[in-house]
């Protein structure tokens, strides 16, 4: 049998299969990729090739930056940062119709730029902003629909894990992905704010506004500007050449604990909670990426990519078309995959066949990000609707009712990232770190 057959069938029938049985995805992803190695290399060999893949993948300088992100988006969790943050967004915010619900939606634009984490930002925002909506009167299951609809938006916001991921697989520059994802994440949140316009427009109880004092606002704001800061030093210390991301991820914990003893709002007793659950979170993300990168030898070995990309251009040879349905496969398969496995699995596969129609990659590694956020608040996976929904203390049935406006929205947005490019490249190419045509 062909190789990249023999091996596709058993990587098809391992991963589904385990997943199905509940499984782990990362023991699903290992376990299977092992199988394939065998059938294809046999015993001898194939444990200790996928053994070395997953070490090698994770011996990486650049993945680094995952574990110190994650930890500054902990110590702003528990630092008192996200609670300046929403009461920031409130006040930019506030005299708009359905003021709570955009000032959720404005809340996880600006966590997510300073922790580039939608399930952080889902549960540090919702967790503030949930309470004060309910007392307002707002629909609970909305409040929550809001929550998770606007907060994978820290996914395209830098810096982003996501993007750290995909410059990985695709060997893109890390800041000009940070950078790229500026036009999409804001048109994320846009979106976002355009559905709770129309919505509190059918709703009286909504059309109310927050007025905030002039004097009163500046203070809100000036006391939010110590947290905004952290994105000009991250991203402006990428750009202004003065630390890699890796380095610049470590100064953002550093800045995120001094805040956070500044704010009075972490204890040295704190701490070791806080470094452990940041642990945890860095283990999960650091078994998928080493598993992954096996699974991406594997594939590559077998011929796999070059299967599939005849088979996908044996269709069409249209550019448009093409594009449409890896959106399509990458949207029914973040409906079931986290968005780390998917941009490790699918990136070998899809991005030789979109730079074969003259797709920049930092272009097509905004689509896939943006794709596989929409994943995050669908079932049967959906681990931030799962997040939202259990912080607004909702069941997920009445929420995912409330979340189709948002995810006919966001659709619609998708289309425009796909296929006009200058969303994504325009900042990047002006600030050089792209080449213009």
């Amino acid at each position: 049998m062909d190789p990249a057959l023999l091996a596709g069938l058993v990587l098809l029938v391992g991963i589904s299969g385990l997943i199905l049985l509940s499984v782990p995805i990362a023991v699903a992803i290992g376990l299977s990729c092992t199988a394939a190695a065998i059938a294809v290399l046999g015993a001898d060999h194939a444990v200790l090739v996928a053994s070395q893949q997953i070490i090698s993948g994770t011996s990486s300088f650049t993945m680094l930056a995952i574990p110190f992100f994650v930890l500054a988006g902990v110590l702003m969790n528990n630092g008192g940062i996200a609670a300046r943050l929403v009461d920031a967004a409130k006040v930019l915010v506030g005299r708009m119709p359905g003021s709570l619900a955009q000032t959720n939606v404005v809340a996880n634009a600006l966590f997510g730029s300073v922790s580039g984490a939608a399930v952080a930002s889902a549960a540090a925002v919702g967790s503030t902003m949930g309470p004060r909506q309910q007392e307002d009167g707002y629909d609970p299951a909305f409040s929550a629909a809001v929550n998770a609809a606007s907060a994978p938006a820290g996914m395209l916001l830098p810096p982003s894990n996501t993007f750290i991921v995909y410059s990985l697989v695709s060997s893109s520059s890390v800041a000009a992905l940070f950078v790229a994802g500026y036009g999409p994440g804001l048109l994320w949140a846009l979106a976002c704010m355009v559905v709770v316009f129309l919505h509190s427009r059918k709703r009286p109880e909504l059309r109310r506004t927050e007025r905030v004092h002039f004097r009163q606002a500046l203070l809100v704001l000036w006391r939010a500007v110590p947290s905004l800061l952290l994105i000009i030093v991250v991203i402006g210390g990428i750009l202004g050449g003065l630390f890699t991301p890796t380095e610049s991820a470590a100064i953002a914990v550093l800045y995120c604990l001094v805040l956070g003893f500044a704010y009075r709002n972490l204890t040295v007793s704190a701490l070791p909670g806080i470094l452990l659950s940041a642990t945890r979170t860095t283990a999960i993300v650091m078994l998928l990426v080493g598993v992954s990168a096996a699974l991406s030898w594997v594939m590559s070995f077998t011929g796999i990519p070059d299967a599939l990309s005849s088979g996908l251009l044996g269709i069409t040879d249209n550019a448009a078309v093409v594009l449409l349905l890896m959106m399509l496969v990458l949207l029914v398969v973040g409906t079931f995959m986290d968005p780390t496995p998917a941009i490790l699995i699918f990136t070998p596969i899809f991005l030789p066949i979109a730079e074969e129609f003259g797709i920049d990659p930092v272009h097509f590694g905004t689509m896939i990000v943006f794709n596989l956020g929409l994943g995050t608040i669908t079932p049967p996976v959906g681990n931030v609707l799962f997040i939202a929904s259990r912080v607004g203390g909702q069941p997920i049935e009445p929420v995912i009712r409330r979340l189709v406006p948002f995810f006919a929205a966001l659709a619609a947005v998708l289309l425009l990232v796909v296929f006009l490019p200058e969303l994504s490249l325009w900042l990047p190419t002006r600030l050089g770190l792209l080449s213009g045509d």
